[in-house]
């Protein structure tokens, strides 16, 4: 194994992809390998039967190992009360909880700005995934553009706070926080 294979401890993970990446079954798999008290908390709404079909298979995909908390709004207050020592907290996801913001009106810049500062100072380790989705199409709305230009905003300031952040694609996790700083040749 060399250096750029050895696990790098942390205790607040940013795992960020596009949609079926692959990021939430990498972010479980690390949480379960790390504590066996797990909490999840998910973010999604049951908003009309398909899906409430996939929150429940999701849930029943997860087992019995893990307490589930549902919470579409609070997620920073959320944190703070269930992130301690031995125990570990996934949050999936924030691109459904910054959408639950947005439809309900709230001030979003705060909201993000109040889940970065808890991530910063949580008692317990903690992983947060998030959708990537300002590698695509300029939506064609301007509530999408909206919405992307927020998401994008939330992600740099969760990449900011986290101690690592991990970018999953096709399945693949590759560690972009911390990373080798390059060193430019002048000539």
């Amino acid at each position: 194994m060399d250096d750029s294979d050895a696990p790098i401890e942390c205790r607040s993970l940013l795992v960020i992809g596009g949609a079926r990446s692959g990021k939430s079954r990498y972010a479980l798999a690390l949480a379960e390998a790390a504590a066996a008290e797990r909490v999840f908390v998910a973010t999604a709404a049951a908003g009309d039967a398909e899906m409430a079909a996939r929150l429940a298979e999701h849930r029943a995909a997860r087992g019995a190992g893990w307490r589930t908390i549902e919470e579409p709004l609070a997620l920073a207050a959320t944190l703070r009360a269930e992130a301690r020592e031995g125990r570990i907290v996934l949050v999936d996801c924030v691109t459904l909880w910054l959408s639950n913001l947005l439809i309900a009106g709230r001030d979003l810049a705060r909201e993000i700005a109040d889940l970065a500062e808890a991530v910063g100072d949580l008692a317990g380790p903690a992983i947060l995934v998030s959708n990537e989705v300002g590698a695509g199409i300029v939506p064609a709305s301007a509530l999408g553009r909206t919405f992307r230009d927020w998401q994008g905003r939330a992600n740099q300031a969760l990449a900011q706070r986290c101690d690592a952040a991990t970018l999953v694609v096709a399945g693949l996790p590759r560690l972009i926080k911390p990373a080798p700083r390059p060193a430019l040749r002048l000539r």
